[in-house]
């Protein structure tokens, strides 16, 4: 058994190729939606095929796309912010209520199906994000942010230094010292928080010439240059962009500073992660030593 990067044994289970999110652990894919559930949103059950994807635990029928939620009042208040709520230049698969009026049934909540795929199309997929941003920045910030403890939550909260890893998640090893290090440098911002997507990077759809989409919003209080700056980190470490994009998508003297966040977000992710593999781990740290590197 050889080390990982991070100090301790390899040999956890790799996630999926198509997935590529080390932020979350992934249960085993669902059964298909009871009948139940298909009856209250209409959804012919005929019709009904498993999506490629994210979990694998998405399912359509027709135009309308059913899946599992791990979060019900999170599911549903993401729900009503989106149901009317215009988007200029932005595909947004918007939310299907039941015939009783409810976002959730029985654990499971549908959207309208939006067409598309992840393309390395960066620039168009940090203007689609700041589209949805700017479409949110009125949203006040729901309790339930607050609350969540999921490692997700925690590894933001971290890279923010509004907690601390007393558990000993970042490990003892390199990757470790190359947090520390980073996080040695940050300094305060300025930017003010708002409702942002934080995993815009492969939830930004593409399909020819059309509009893109951004689903899956994953809800942050943050600010809006951070989601950005993750999408950047997740552009050089996942989608092979040239660490000078960086330097492209400066927008303001914080910037620096909220690529640092982002980058110690991810990187505690995948050091905390019990299935992030021994070479996804070598990408991210090799990844945060470009950052630094690049934001002296």
């Amino acid at each position: 058994m050889t080390a990982r990067p991070d100090g301790r044994p390899s040999g956890a289970l790799a996630p999926t190729v198509e997935h590529h999110r080390l932020d979350e652990v992934l249960p085993a894919a669902p059964l298909r939606p009871p009948d139940h559930v298909l009856t209250a949103f209409n959804a012919p059950s005929a019709d009904l095929e498993r999506l490629q994807g994210r979990r694998q635990c998405a399912w359509r029928a027709g135009n309308t796309v059913i899946e599992p939620v791990d979060h019900p009042v999170e599911a549903s208040w993401l729900a009503t912010v989106f149901e009317q709520r215009p988007v200029p230049g932005v595909r947004i698969a918007r939310p299907i209520r039941s015939t009783d009026g409810r976002w959730v049934v029985s654990g499971w909540t549908a959207h309208r199906f939006v067409s598309g795929a992840p393309a390395p199309r960066f620039d168009e997929a940090r203007r689609a994000g700041q589209a949805v941003h700017e479409a949110v920045a009125d949203v006040s910030e729901p309790r339930f942010l607050r609350e969540r403890s999921d490692l997700r939550s925690w590894a933001d909260r971290l890279a923010w230094g509004e907690v601390l890893d007393t558990e000993g998640r970042l490990g003892q090893g390199h990757g470790a010292t190359v947090y520390r290090e980073l996080a040695a440098s940050r300094r305060p911002v300025a930017a003010p928080n708002q409702i942002v997507h934080g995993e815009l990077f492969g939830n930004v759809l593409f399909a020819g010439t059309a509009d893109p989409a951004v689903v899956d919003l994953t809800a942050y209080w943050r600010p809006v240059g951070w989601a950005i700056g993750v999408l950047a980190v997740d552009a050089v470490a996942r989608g092979e962009a040239p660490i000078e994009l960086l330097g492209d998508w400066s927008d303001g003297p914080d910037w620096p500073q909220l690529v640092r966040r982002a980058m110690l977000f991810r990187l505690a992710v995948s050091l905390a992660h019990p299935r992030t593999s021994a070479n996804e781990l070598v990408v991210m740290l090799s990844t945060a030593e470009r950052v630094d590197r690049f934001l002296r």
